[in-house]
This record gives C-alpha cells, structure tokens and sequence, in this order.
C-alpha cells in the first residue's frame, strides 16, 4: 500500500507496547466483541506520537495532505461526525449569524439544522423538475444567476451535488457565477466521495466542499471529508470543525481514511471503473434514469418503479436490500466493492419485480416562510398528526428519511397541498409532527427574510 503515515504512526505506536495510562479504557486490549478483536490496539487518543486532529501537523495533517491533492484542494480536513459534522463546519466558515444563504431547497436537514445554529436565513434555489423521471433535476446556472442579482447581500451559496438520485450539477459554472456576485460556493458532496476516483475533478472548483467516504467508499460508518480552497485558513477550519465535533475523534476511523485513499488510488479507481461499466448495463436493460435525463454519477442505479415501495419489500424478501425507496424509485448504490457476484445477485432480484414506471409527482410550491429556522426549531413546541397541521407552523422537518430532503422546513406554515402532496407520494400519515405550540403565528417581518 502507498504513503500511509497516519496508520503507520499508529501501528508504530502499538507494536512498542506503551504502558498506557490514558484513555480509552480497554488500554489497547481486544475488545469484548470478537469481531473488533484488532481494533483496540489503534484506538488511542491524542499523544504526541499519534497527533491531534484540531491541532494540526503530525501523521494526521500528513494524511490529510494526501487526501487534498488526490481531490485537487488546497485543505483536507478529517471529520468523524460524518458530513453533518462538514456541511455546519462549511456554514459557519462562510457564513455570519444572521446572514442570508442561498440555499439549494433539495439540501439534506443537515443544511436546515445549520441554518438554526448559526441563525441563518434561507432564500431558497429550486431546481427544475424532470417530469419524465421524476426527480429534481441539476441547479440552473441561470437561476443562480437570477438569485444572485435579486439578493446582492448574500455571499453563500450552498448546494447539493450529486443528489441522492445520482443528478450531478455544472459545479465549475456554478462556482464561476457565485465568484462573480463575491460569493462563497459550498457543495454536500456527500454521495460523490468515489468521484475524483473516475477521474471527475469538477468538485474542486467549489471553495468548500463535503464528502462522506463511507458512503461510496470502503471506510467506516461517520468517517467524512472536508475540503477548502486558500482562502479558508487551515488554522480556522480546524478550530471552527472542533465546535461541531467530538472532543475525542477516533484515532480508527481516522487510520481507516488514511488506509481507503491509499487503496482508491491504488486498485479502488480501476474497481470503480468496472462498477461503472456494470451500472451502465443495468440501466440499458432495466427502467431506469439515464444520463439522457440529467448528468448523473455512473455508479448510482435508480429504477424506475410502478410502485417503489413494494419493490422495496420484495427485494429485501430476496436478502437485497437497496439505498431507498419512494413512490416511484428504487435507490442502488453501486461501488467498487460490488463484484460480478454482487451485479449478478441484484440482476436475478431485479428480474423477478414487475416492470412499468410511476408518474411520479413535482412537489409543490414553497409553504410559506413564517418564522426562522432558529426561532422555529427552539420553540415551544407540540405533536400532532400530521393530518392536524394544517395552518400550524413546523418545529421540524417534513422530510422522508431517506433521503432527508424538507418537502416543509421548520418555520414554514403546512398547507393543504403540501399535506396532499405527501399523502400522494406515500409518507407515513401517522407520524407526529412537532408544530410551534399555541395559535397560527403571523409573520415576523424581519428585513431581508422572506
């Protein structure tokens, strides 16, 4: 394997047999589950020997070096809360408390969870609906640029790439448009971490971005990535990620990102460019969005389904169990771990469902904005069915999980439409929602929010 110094420092560390007096309190020795039997012996905390995720320097900026130059990036910074933990980190860099965001409106809650901490105010960038498909489609760079001169004050732009259904936007253009306006350009590349892998290195136009390795890599679960361009200083990005993560990463999780680039660049990438020739022979056999529709990321398969949700079901009867599932989709993540084996499994499942597609709907106009996402999200607040919203302002999200996208974020006053939407799409009609306690509230009337 190539230049591992992170893993190689902690294998160091281990093969001297320390006295260690610090935690964590297994002091290296295996643990009760017999799985983790090797684990143990790398899980350290911060010693000199093994570095300091927030400090900088040693075997861990050294990795992290080595991650930024295979995305093309001035700064890689390693995040152990997944990329939630990357996308508030990104927020806070490029945003001020009480700062206007143009915000992609398909962002994961992670995005609306920031907005809340930071107490940040959304104008909303929706994307064009691909009716055919039936999905959203990639960011307009004409309605970026649109956004961008009806609001001169925002200086962040935000948005997703790819989507969970694999849409891929024009991130070079949109950085282009967003540099024009004085604006920062972050992206939640979170489902794109294997991309620069085959070769695509439009991300590093963007000046903040975030990518989750667990899920499109072979790292552990909440192992994620953010990078930065020069203008953010390293310095600041580590102090800034440290108000959003643990005090006491794992040294594991963070050897296992040093090891998985190592082995993207020396057999993951021909791995994936196999995975890719197999997807595109699934898509050309089975319903499925297509690269006609949209840009898409040549490993995601999304079938297209009369009905998602009971495919869902007789897959998983088969032991096949898929990313997600909506009315009219079925969600297949594809990487370089999935073999001949694997394609050849997921092709006898696929056989077996019947064929047709669903007129999936567009979702309806944006609810009316009432309160701030903060204002909405600590707020007093109460349970309701669904059913029984309708005119109350939401305490939380309306969003299918996954993949988390809001049809009606906090702050926002539920309507008919949106409630028949829901219904229409399949959401769970018995799940509570959490609505702003007492009366309909009225707008407050904040400048600049709308």
């Amino acid at each position: 394997m190539s230049s591992t110094p992170l893993y190689d420092a902690l294998r160091a560390f281990a093969g001297a047999e320390p006295l260690r007096m610090h935690m964590p309190g297994h002091k290296g020795k295996p643990l009760p589950l017999p799985e983790l039997a090797g684990f143990a012996a790398l899980d350290v905390t911060e010693l000199p020997p093994t570095g300091d995720l927030y400090a900088g320097g040693g075997p861990i900026e050294a990795a992290e070096a080595l991650w930024a130059r295979v995305f093309h990036f001035f700064h890689c910074f390693f995040l152990t809360g997944g990329s939630t933990q990357g996308v508030h980190t990104a927020l806070a860099l490029a945003c001020r408390p009480g700062e206007q965001v143009l915000l992609d409106r398909g962002c994961h809650r992670s995005a609306f969870h920031a907005l809340a901490l930071l107490d940040l105010y959304p104008v909303f960038l929706e994307r064009p609906w691909l009716s055919g498909p039936g999905v959203a489609g990639p960011i307009a760079p004409e309605e970026l640029e649109r956004q961008l001169s009806l609001h001169p004050g925002i200086k962040t732009v935000c948005i997703t790439s790819p989507t969970y259904y694999g849409v891929l936007s024009d991130i070079p253009t949109l950085a282009r448009i967003a540099h024009a306006h004085g604006a920062v350009l972050a992206v939640d590349a979170a489902h794109g971490a294997h991309l620069p892998f085959l070769g695509d290195y439009a991300l590093s136009a963007a000046d903040l971005a975030v990518v989750s390795a667990h899920k499109t890599l072979p790292a552990p679960g909440q192992t994620a990535l953010l990078f930065s361009s020069a203008a953010f200083d390293p310095a600041r990005v580590r102090r800034t990620a440290a108000l959003f993560g643990t005090s006491s990463p794992s040294f594991p999780f963070l050897a296992a990102l040093d090891a998985t680039r190592a082995w993207m660049e020396e057999e993951g990438g021909a791995a994936y460019r196999r995975a890719a020739e197999r997807t595109a022979s699934l898509r050309a056999y089975y319903p499925a969005l297509t690269p006609v529709d949209a840009p898409l990321d040549p490993t995601r398969f999304v079938l297209r389904s009369p009905d998602g949700f009971a495919d869902q079901d007789r897959l998983a009867a088969q032991g096949i169990y898929p990313e997600m599932a909506d009315r009219g989709h079925v969600v297949f993540i594809l990487s370089c771990a999935d073999g001949p084996s694997e394609f050849a499994r997921l092709r006898a499942g696929l056989d077996a469902l019947p064929r047709g597609e669903c007129a999936f709907p567009p979702p309806p106009p944006l609810p009316q904005a009432v309160l701030s996402p903060r204002q909405a999200l600590f707020a007093p607040a109460e349970a309701l069915a669904l059913s029984q919203c309708v005119g109350r302002i939401l305490a939380q999200q309306v969003a299918p999980y996954p993949p988390g996208i809001p049809v009606a974020a906090p702050g926002e006053r539920l309507e008919k439409k949106t409630v028949a939407y829901l219904n229409d799409i399949g959401y769970n009609m018995r799940e509570e929602v959490q609505v702003v306690r007492g009366s309909v509230c009225s707008a407050e009337g904040r400048p600049g929010f709308t």
